[in-house]
């Protein structure tokens, strides 16, 4: 049976990987130099999204240094749930990178378009309009089990519920760039998940 020092190191780990393979792709996008402004988000969403967004790494990151910081969250959880955790962190690690590859230098982290924004139909997205969220969904759920910690969950799952809130305004953006070519692509993909039921309107 494995012991609290196997998770955390686990939990390192798939952390370095997720943020390493994050941080290089959006270094590499914003390169162009171009200014994104999240004004469009709205300031409610703008500021709620990014407090409970910080609130669930600071936690993760207090767990990684020091489980026994976290313990006033901790949930008992049986070892086999907090090993489906970590199958969890491992298959969005490849996923985050084809994700990543997949969109390029296209990557913001508001609803705001670049300039040269191109539509991405292919990898993940040839299925998935916002497979971002969806493996952010898969990183939530992995970390908190792997941590057994019910703030990380919670505060990760209203960061992603506020970033489902304002998807809408972002896919209001790509129409308005993209017009015809963008509602077509709807129309044969699901918004998080793949869709099974292709419209024909």
């Amino acid at each position: 049976m494995a012991n609290e020092l196997t998770f955390r190191v686990i939990t390192i780990v798939l952390f370095i990987a997720v943020v390493v393979t994050g941080v290089y792709h959006r270094v590499r996008a914003a390169q162009s130099g171009e200014k994104i402004s999240r004004r469009e988000e709205g300031l409610p969403i703008q500021v709620l999204l990014r407090l409970f967004g910080f609130s669930a790494w600071i936690g993760l990151l207090i767990y990684m240094v020091n489980p026994r910081w976290m313990l006033w969250s901790t949930f008992s959880l049986p070892s086999w749930w907090r090993w489906v955790g970590g199958g969890l962190g491992i298959v969005i690690v490849p996923l985050i990178y084809w994700m990543f590859s997949s969109l390029g230098k296209n990557v913001t982290d508001t609803v705001a378009i670049r300039r040269e924004h191109s539509l991405v139909t292919s990898g993940p997205y040839r299925w998935v309009r916002h497979p971002m969220y969806s493996i952010t969904l898969l990183a939530v759920v992995g970390f908190s089990l792997l941590s057994a910690n019910w703030f990380i969950g919670v505060t990760g799952l209203v960061a992603l519920a506020l970033i489902v809130v304002r998807t809408p305004v972002e896919e209001r953006k790509l129409i308005e760039k993209f017009g015809d070519e963008y509602r077509q692509y709807i129309k044969r993909t699901g918004r998080f998940c793949p869709r099974l039921i292709r419209s024909r309107k």
